[in-house]
């Protein structure tokens, strides 16, 4: 029986961290925190970003891959697993690379809300001005 091989990733996105593990070879399952990863985003679009770097590869069915993720809301946590998945297939082989980088999937996404500014409602948004 061939013996499994552990590979490690981080990703970031907002305020969620994401740790993938993938495990090679596996049978194409995804566990985030413990759940299918079917059961634990609710929306099909967010499966998919999660599942991005695995397609753009046609991998899907070759790794088990487990995640442990904390903070930010469901969106930021989607983008930091797949930047987390893109890192880890990386490591299995160098030669994903360029594959990964030009479908954008290496790059952080750096954008975080602005904090809000004191005298206004928001960060950007003005108290309605008022001429009378």
């Amino acid at each position: 029986m061939a013996e499994k091989t552990k590979f490690i990733g981080t990703g970031k996105r907002k305020n969620s961290v994401a740790r993938v593990s993938l495990l090679s070879p596996g049978k194409g399952n995804i566990e985030v925190n413990g759940v299918d990863v079917d059961n634990y985003v609710p929306r099909e679009s967010l499966a998919a970003i999660i599942k991005q770097p695995l397609n753009v590869l046609e991998k899907i069915k070759e790794y088990d891959i487990s995640v442990n993720v904390k903070g930010g809301g469901l969106s930021g946590q989607a983008g930091a697993i797949r930047l987390g998945i893109s890192r880890a297939l990386i490591l299995v082989d160098p030669e994903n690379r360029p594959a990964l980088k030009a479908n954008g999937l290496l790059t952080r996404d750096s954008r975080k809300v602005e904090r809000k500014k004191p005298g206004q409602p928001g960060a950007r948004k003005k108290f309605q001005f008022s001429k009378r």
